[in-house]
């Protein structure tokens, strides 16, 4: 949740509506996190200006899961999209549109 936090400070310093997460090197799930970010994070993260998030995950990891069930979770309240790697997740962010 330190790292959620971390986002949220650089949403603020730099007004953007883009933000990547990367999970890369996160193999297990993150399941009791999910609630918090969709309640707790994703209301401040909005009021902030998050338009858009790209996370990026081993599609082979738990975490996956976890991601597929925070896009559930933040359904209709800002654009996320999952990726396999930095790159693509890049280049949507900096092509999608506030």
């Amino acid at each position: 949740m330190k790292g959620a936090n971390l986002g949220l400070e650089f949403l603020a310093q730099t007004k953007c509506a883009h933000l990547l997460n990367d999970n890369t090197h996160v193999t297990g799930p993150w399941d009791h996190a999910v609630t918090w970010i969709a309640e707790d994070w994703t209301p401040r993260a909005i009021a902030l200006g998050l338009a858009h998030f790209a996370h990026v995950v081993d599609a082979k990891s738990f975490a996956a899961l976890s991601a597929e069930a925070l896009v559930s979770g933040v359904a209709g309240l800002f654009e996320m999209r999952i990726f396999g790697d930095v790159a693509p997740a890049r280049h949507w962010l900096k092509t999608a549109r506030k």
